[in-house]
């Protein structure tokens, strides 16, 4: 069975085992949130060993070359020394808590030094206790503060206490940018097409944003899904943005009540392809629930959209918490 030495001790992976489950089975506080690969938070650094390629899937170039890997995706084949991602995180603190919705919280962060990101991506949160969640930014990179959407969840250890115990001022750091889900210039009179459930809409919005900063010209639809209408949130400032700039339609829709409330009622996917049947020649962005998010996939690319110009962020849940991401 391989070693893995970390913090200047020794332990054993169980075959099959990844460095994470390794490690955290025998009480290693290691930062993790999705557990899948696709929230980076549980990077780390082998100084000695051969990391399968597999656990640096989606890893920049950059990361690779210097031995970092994600330890939920590494099953070890051969003896590795590891340490942690050191000089990757940035320090910051808590700006501002504001409470959208009883369950929707926008958290405002600020670093104590300038992070280059892409609105639309996402950075890892890490409390002091090592505690850390990926979340996407619906700011601006020329905001003065990130800008995030946390959702309730039962038992969410980091959205429990961003909602009942944090302050503003709290320290925190922030690791990233990650993400390929942000416009990109280049064809500014192209149709977009960006859709989403919950908190999906916090890349949604920033990407529509920066859209609109960067002076796209052609139509651009952002729809936001939820099951009842108080499952929707940013409506005023939503339609503000869309009656400032004339190429902006904001569509919230609802599965239940929406008559009462003059929102589009029905299916997300019913509703847009009810207004959009075809899509040759649109981008687009999905964003949020992965069962949403892999159904707007399939069902933009059938109406015609082009594979490669479909972006999207599958927001994955943390595990509950376990006794013994």
């Amino acid at each position: 069975m391989p070693q893995l030495t970390y913090d200047g001790v020794t332990y054993r992976a169980a075959p099959g085992e990844s460095v994470l489950d390794a490690l955290l089975r025998q009480g290693v506080p290691i930062a993790n949130s999705c557990r899948a690969g696709a929230c980076q938070s549980c990077l780390l650094r082998a100084n000695s060993g051969q990391v399968p390629a597999a656990a640096q899937v989606g890893l920049k170039s950059t990361l690779s070359e210097q031995g970092y890997f994600l330890a939920c995706l590494c099953h070890p084949t051969e003896d590795l020394q590891l340490e942690e991602a050191g000089g990757l995180e940035v320090a910051a603190s808590l700006a501002a808590l504001e409470r959208l919705t009883p369950t929707v919280l926008r958290a405002r962060v600020r670093t104590h030094q300038p992070l280059h990101y892409r609105a639309g991506q996402y950075i890892t949160l890490r409390r002091p206790d090592g505690l850390a969640r990926s979340y996407s930014l619906a700011s601006l990179p020329d905001d003065h503060t990130l800008e995030l959407h946390i959702r309730r969840t039962p038992q969410g250890q980091m959205s429990g206490w961003l909602f009942d115990e944090a302050h503003e001022n709290d320290a925190v750091t922030v690791r990233g940018p990650a993400g390929d889900c942000f416009y990109t210039a280049g064809h500014p009179d192209q149709p977009l097409l960006l859709a989403g459930t919950g908190t999906g809409l916090a890349p949604l919005a920033g990407i529509c944003k920066d859209a609109l900063r960067q002076g796209h010209r052609g139509p651009i639809h952002l729809f936001h899904g939820a099951l009842r209408p108080e499952g929707l949130y940013l409506q005023d400032e939503l339609h503000t943005l869309a009656r400032e700039n004339s190429n902006l339609q904001y569509i919230p829709a609802v599965m239940e009540g929406g008559e009462a409330a003059g929102l589009e009622t029905g299916k997300l996917d019913t509703v847009i392809a009810h207004r959009h049947p075809k899509l040759s020649g649109w981008r687009g962005f999905v964003c949020g629930d992965p069962t949403v998010v892999q159904l707007l996939r399939k069902k933009f690319f059938l109406a015609g959209m082009a594979s490669r110009e479909i972006f999207a962020d599958a927001f994955l849940q943390a595990p509950a918490p376990q006794t013994t991401r």
